[in-house]
């Protein structure tokens, strides 16, 4: 079913070179795709996926292989094709074929790189994916690259060529924002392939197979190592080992990623029984209103902190109105409570990575003059832009009980007895809940490209009994 994925035109793919070669004004560009990884022995390779700022550009994962950009046009580096290629790896196009499949300027021979770029003054790269790359790269600049590492960028065109390619990659053109949809729409069939096997399932491994097969059925790689749990209050559970259990709740944070590398990022929180308890659906619904909340604020010249603080809010007034905490809103979120049921940001850039842009570090994330939080939970939030037509988020509060953050006094003795324990006692068939989509920021109302993936409890619970 590959066929269902849109193929990015090559002009699109050259208008986003042409774009990068203006915003650097002269100063050449040198972006490697990644080399293979070996798992042990050099012939066997862990899956290959190329850097995503070459995928930006050429929209093709090619091993080994640079993409050279300037004002003068596009120059790719590639091996030629082997003789030995038909064996093992089936007919390779010629570098002229290269060429023109791709729609760039000209196609040279890996061995000429080297003597290409010692013409060149003071040229700009960003941190490769892996060590061999690194290695590669220093003995073709003359400079040492180090493997990307968030914000450690101290050569003065490399700076400048992060700022490019945020400034580009931040805001999605239409042949992105069409890659983002193919792979939501995929992603959001393989949740509900998921919900329909959970009843007859013994294990979240059988639950987490059937939703993966799904997404290779439509031609996708996984965008992240699968979370199939029922224990949802680990955020990043990525064994599938555990039981499945009458009156648990199985969270599934699952996205694909497309043939060129676009990747969806959804969870969904259901019942293996087919029916949310009386505590698991009041619970249930808090979050789903506060992911419905902050969707909204999902539009042009809102600051995305806002969509964070309108989740938090939203999960407090829940809490109270449940009886598990105690006091006036404002000064509730003051103390911390959101943060001790929801220890985390609601969201993150997306694109070409589930945490787009993020090996810049928050170079990428946090606008000029903004910082990251000193304080717990908040601090985890990866986002704080305002918000643009043609950005693409994620949009995911949660209520967690971590038995950490519930003992740990630090976190708790500000709200004191306004913090009821035996109310919230009676919620103890909740371990995690996360509701998460999509969204691209418009010009109008956001579009939750998601919306495929059923969220209400009753959609939810109908799909589940079904299976």
């Amino acid at each position: 079913m590959n066929d269902a994925f849109p193929l990015s035109a090559p002009s699109s793919l050259a208008a986003r070179r042409r774009a990068l070669a203006a915003l650097m004004q002269g100063t050449p560009a040198l972006l490697c795709a990644g080399a293979p990884v070996s798992r042990n022995y050099p012939a066997n390779v862990f899956p290959f996926r190329a850097s995503s700022h070459f995928l930006y550009l050429v929209g093709r994962a090619m091993a080994g292989c640079y993409v050279l950009v300037s004002e003068g046009g596009t120059t790719l580096f590639a091996e030629p094709p082997d003789r030995d290629d038909a064996l093992w790896h089936g007919p390779r196009p010629t570098l002229e074929q290269l060429g023109s499949q791709l729609g760039v300027e000209a196609v040279a021979p890996l061995a000429e790189l080297l003597a290409h770029v010692q013409r060149l003054r003071d040229v700009a790269t960003l941190p490769p994916p892996d060590h061999a790359s690194a290695r590669a790269l220093s003995e073709v600049l003359g400079r040492e690259i180090v493997v990307a590492s968030g914000p450690s960028l101290t050569h003065a065109p490399d700076v400048a060529l992060a700022d490019a390619m945020i400034a580009l990659r931040l805001r999605h053109d239409e042949a992105a924002r069409a890659q983002l949809r193919a792979a939501a729409k995929a992603s959001a069939a393989a949740h509900v392939a998921g919900m329909r096997a959970t009843r007859g399932a013994q294990t979240e491994a059988e639950v987490c197979s059937v939703i993966v097969a799904e997404l290779r059925r439509r031609g996708m790689d996984d965008a992240y190592g699968p979370i199939v749990t029922v224990h949802g209050e680990i955020l990043h559970a990525h064994g599938h080992e555990g039981a499945l259990q009458p009156g648990d709740l199985l969270l599934c944070d699952v996205g694909g990623e497309s043939p060129e590398g676009w990747a969806s990022d959804i969870t969904r929180t259901w019942p293996v029984s087919g029916r949310f308890s009386a505590t698991q659906r009041a619970i249930y619904d808090v979050v789903l209103e506060a992911n419905v909340r902050a969707i909204d604020r999902v539009r042009p010249g809102v600051r995305y902190r806002e969509a964070h603080e309108v989740a938090k809010r939203t999960i407090v007034e829940g809490r109270v109105s449940l009886g598990v905490l105690r006091g006036a809103v404002d000064g509730l979120l003051e103390r911390g409570a959101a943060n001790l049921f929801f220890p985390h940001g609601v969201g993150h850039l997306l694109g070409l990575d589930v945490h787009d842009l993020e090996d810049l570090g928050d170079r990428a994330g946090y606008a000029p003059g903004r910082n990251r939080s000193a304080r717990f939970g908040d601090r985890y939030l990866r986002l704080d832009r305002d918000l643009e037509p043609g950005m693409a988020v994620t949009i995911e509060p949660g209520f967690y009980q971590v038995p950490g953050i519930l003992s740990d006094p630090e976190l708790t003795a500000p709200l004191g007895a306004d913090l009821d324990r035996e109310a919230l006692a009676r919620f103890s068939d909740v371990r995690g809940i996360r509701i998460e989509d999509d969204v691209v920021c418009t010009e109008g109302d956001p579009e939750v490209l998601t919306s495929a993936c059923p969220k209400r409890a009753a959609d939810v619970e109908a799909i589940v009994s079904s299976g």
